[in-house]
């Protein structure tokens, strides 16, 4: 397998150390790698690869989508911050190449997932709150993760999120999830679903100590994803047995 990076920053810099073998090029606008082909953009790229890994920046997903629709090229689309209109041209795209996106590549984020899909049914009369952390460095609040298991829940249950509560002055409704952010230090990544029912609480937790797993996740995912036919895939969809992916 050959793969591309493109943004290489310490993610970046973790998937080339975990796959130096595969790694045969980097697109990054400082163009600092110092043993492998460097370009300041995707377009610039003549090795032919099988799979681009992406831990770079909203602003360059046009090029890296007409890149990949260009080549035909499978792209594993790990960056954070996008907007609905930008999800939308990647599900678009996704339509002529097989696309891999997710908020968070660690598959324990994915365990976290089926674990709600079977708690939120069952603690029908529990509040829920959602709380994420963060290093200090961090502009997008809150975390694509925190959307992520959002979502998940919202399809479970009919909650509206709630991201702010100091301009009401009100008791919490039972249609809330409270969606609360902390940065500090260098917090890699921790988020945590607390269930509050009556006299008794239930807690879902996951700590990343290290981007490795986030870079770990995203090589998994390009050697899945070289195996697909075109579509937009997630984490709950792509180690499936049958070629499942989202189409609508």
């Amino acid at each position: 397998m050959k793969l591309a990076i493109h943004g290489y920053g310490a993610t970046g810099h973790y998937v080339e150390e975990l796959a130096p073998a595969e790694v045969v090029a980097v697109i990054d606008q400082t163009k600092s790698a110092e043993k492998i082909p460097s370009y300041q953009t995707v377009s610039e790229l003549t090795e032919e690869v099988d799979a681009i890994i992406d831990f770079s920046h909203p602003s360059l997903l046009p090029d890296l989508l007409a890149y990949g629709l260009k080549t035909k090229t499978p792209l594993v689309i790990a960056t954070t911050g996008f907007s609905e209109a930008e999800l939308q041209t990647i599900k678009d795209a996704s339509t002529e190449i097989p696309i891999f996106q997710s908020y968070n590549m660690s598959f324990g984020i994915a365990m976290m997932q089926q674990l709600l899909q079977v708690l939120v049914p069952l603690a029908s009369s529990f509040d829920i709150e959602l709380l994420e952390k963060h290093h200090n460095q961090k502009v997008d609040a809150p975390s694509g993760t925190a959307e992520l298991l959002l979502r998940t829940i919202q399809e479970l249950r009919d909650v509206q999120p709630v991201y702010e509560r100091e301009s009401t002055r009100e008791k919490r409704q039972a249609s809330e999830i409270g969606m609360h952010s902390m940065r500090g230090g260098t917090i890699f990544g921790e988020h945590e679903v607390l269930f509050a029912g009556v006299d008794e609480l239930i807690e879902i937790k996951h700590t990343a100590l290290s981007k490795k797993v986030f870079a770990s996740g995203a090589i998994k995912a390009a050697e899945a994803l070289i195996q697909k036919s075109a579509g937009l895939y997630t984490l709950e969809t792509l180690y499936s047995q049958e070629d499942s992916h989202v189409t609508n």
